[in-house]
């Protein structure tokens, strides 16, 4: 961005705060109208501007700008200044794979398999399953990607029994779910699942190609058959800054 367009930007900013509300506070809904009128890499006015345009100190510039950037919005390059992120993608509230869902956007999903193969139910696992600690589950490992850039780090649980032959399937960009309706005849029909914000390992990190500071969202999805038998369980891991979950809500009665 040229130094005539970030004046720019500067001189559009309301030219004070009120001393009515916390500064830090009216900082952030200024600086997301400024995110919400800008391109994904767009340079944000620096901190010191900003500090000098509403005479306060860098600290409270520090601190909303990092409020921004924990919730996705924006993201700090050390020596070059903090840019508007790419936009969030809602997770869907109807039961989708992956890959029906990127499709759906527009995009073009991806997978890299790192692991598939036919191994002992751990007693976890087992549980989600119904099934017997021991019994032979097909694990997936796959980090899941949209247009060739990472998004989520899945790893699955199948009953081998019922879908055998799934740990030598092509499933390098295909849809699970589709595979298992076509070639063994399951078909999902739903799905719990829960939702968590976690830490992620520095394996973890560097497979989805953040920061390992960067927090993740966890879903932990049990799938089940129309007749109610469970048909997978998976633990999936999403990039904070690119997911958010959205649910309406309705208050009953009164």
């Amino acid at each position: 961005m040229t130094a005539r367009r970030r004046g720019t930007q500067v001189e559009a900013l309301p030219r004070r705060l009120s001393y009515r509300r916390p500064k830090g506070e009216q900082l952030q809904e200024i600086l997301e109208g400024v995110i919400a009128a800008l391109q994904p890499g767009a340079l944000l006015p620096s901190e010191r501007l900003l500090a000098e345009r509403y005479g306060v100190a860098r600290a409270t510039v520090t601190q909303a700008v990092e409020g921004l950037a924990s919730r996705g919005l924006v993201y700090r390059v050390h020596g070059s200044g903090t840019f508007v992120a790419e936009p969030k993608f809602r997770q869907p509230l109807t039961l989708t794979s992956f890959t029906e869902d990127m499709r759906a956007r527009g995009m073009t999903p991806g997978s890299v398999v790192r692991s598939q193969a036919v191994l002992p139910a751990s007693e976890v696992v087992a549980r989600h399953l119904a099934l017997v600690p021991g019994s032979p589950v097909v694990h997936l490992e796959r980090v899941r990607t949209a247009d060739g850039e990472p998004m989520a780090l899945e790893r699955t649980h199948l009953p081998a029994q019922r879908l055998p032959g799934l740990e030598t399937a092509d499933l390098s960009d295909a849809s699970l779910y589709e595979l298992l309706e076509r070639d063994w005849g399951v078909r999902v029909a739903e799905a719990d699942q829960w939702a968590s914000v976690v830490r992620l390992t520095a394996d973890e990190a560097a497979l989805l190609q953040v920061d390992p500071d960067q927090p993740a969202l966890l879903f932990q999805r049990l799938t089940r058959d129309p007749g109610g038998a469970p048909i997978e369980y998976v633990r999936s891991l999403y990039r904070g800054d690119r997911y958010e979950v959205h649910t309406r809500l309705e208050r009953l009665g009164g």
